[in-house]
């Protein structure tokens, strides 16, 4: 049967590139951004295009300096683990092995959390992310890397998989961050900075891309972009980009999987998130759960084997040692609904109002913004 996935743009562009694209930029630039002094890649956690569109009278700044062309395609799943893991590594999820926000780990009932539960659930940072990340190769060419972020994140099992090589430094805020990445781009010629932002992706889980805390949280962010781009000097690229964007999904529309719910039936284990789940599936009962998934739910989502998503393309060259790690059976959500295991204990994730990890432009197509040294003329 025809899965209807979403069309790839010939011409679209990848986050996956983008620092890659940087790092030409800093080099005889040739790329299509301009040479260079030093590089900041701003990451705006959960900015996606139709959210900054939809709020542009709150980011004034940040929309006049957006050209239309300005944005590329997030990975998939649309999620943060998977996201950053490829922004910093330049491969897709099939080969760093980062499928979703949690997966199984091959041969055990283990449901890693690949964001948060690094130390937790055994995943070994230097093994489990399989490809180096781009720090190690340009520190180990001599090139000063840096990543600017909250003192929470420093030494976690996730920081050290995708950000080890360089050089973390903290900012308790916003603002703080943003002075210290600027300074740190005009103190080191040659020096790759990324600068984190996880306060709009987390305003919008709790309150909603619609809602006033938002569109309060994009003023502080383009705030601190005009600030960034001004204190860092004119002969320092600035790249504002995002790992996904967000959808609200009403509690009412939340499609809650309870004891004896036929849907259930052969799923030995649940990973992914609630807008993209991987089933795992009873040894033989694959092929069953996919046709039950299938015909419950294709009106509201895609529902794909793992052999089709892998032969979609939509994780990439696919690793053997990876292939495991991804559901016997995918449903990313096409219209606004999330899906929530209702036996867990722990209901707190249902309270979240913004949601991503699917496959709709709303979650995929993230600003890619040039500022400083990179503005366009």
């Amino acid at each position: 049967m025809s899965l209807s996935l979403p069309a790839e743009p010939p011409a679209a562009r990848s986050l996956t590139r983008v620092v890659p694209r940087v790092l030409d930029s800093l080099g005889d630039a040739t790329g299509d951004l301009r040479s260079v002094r030093s590089a900041i890649v701003f990451l705006v956690d959960g900015l996606g295009k139709s959210n900054l569109h939809a709020r542009s009278g709150h980011a004034r700044f940040l929309t006049d300096a957006m050209g239309q062309r300005d944005t590329v395609r997030t990975v998939f799943p649309s999620t943060t683990a998977t996201a950053l893991t490829s922004l910093m590594t330049g491969e897709p999820a099939g080969t760093h092995g980062i499928v979703g926000y949690s997966a199984r780990i091959p041969g055990t009932d283990v449901i890693a959390n690949q964001l948060h539960g690094w130390e937790r659930d055994g995943l070994d940072p230097y093994t489990w992310q399989r490809s180096e990340p781009l720090f190690v190769r340009e520190s180990r060419a001599g090139r000063p890397t840096f990543v600017v972020s909250r003192e929470g994140y420093r030494g976690s099992g996730f920081t050290e998989a995708i950000h080890r090589g360089a050089e973390f430094v903290a900012g308790a805020t916003l603002a703080e961050r943003v002075d210290r990445a600027a300074e740190l781009a005009r103190a080191h010629t040659g020096a790759l900075v990324y600068l984190y932002a996880p306060e709009l992706d987390q305003t919008g889980h709790g309150r909603g891309s619609a809602s006033d805390a938002w569109s309060d949280a994009l003023e502080d962010v383009d705030a601190a972009a005009r600030h960034l781009e001004a204190a860092a000097g004119a002969d320092t690229g600035i790249l504002v980009t995002a790992d996904h964007g967000m959808v609200d999904v009403c509690h009412t529309e939340h499609l809650l999987l309870g004891t004896g719910d036929p849907l259930l039936d052969g799923v030995r284990l649940i990973g992914g998130e609630p807008r993209t789940l991987h089933l795992y599936a009873e040894p033989g009962a694959e092929s069953e759960v996919l046709r039950r998934w299938r015909e419950s739910e294709s009106r509201r989502s895609w529902v794909l084997s793992r052999d089709e998503a892998i032969s979609a393309g939509l994780f990439g060259v696919v690793h053997p040692e990876v292939r495991a790690r991804i559901g016997d059976v995918l449903v990313a959500a096409r219209s606004r609904v999330a899906y929530y295991d209702d036996r867990l204990e722990d209901k707190t994730p249902q309270k979240m109002v913004g949601q991503h990890g699917s496959l709709t432009d709303e979650e995929r197509i993230v600003p890619l913004i040039r500022l400083g040294g990179y503005r366009r003329s």
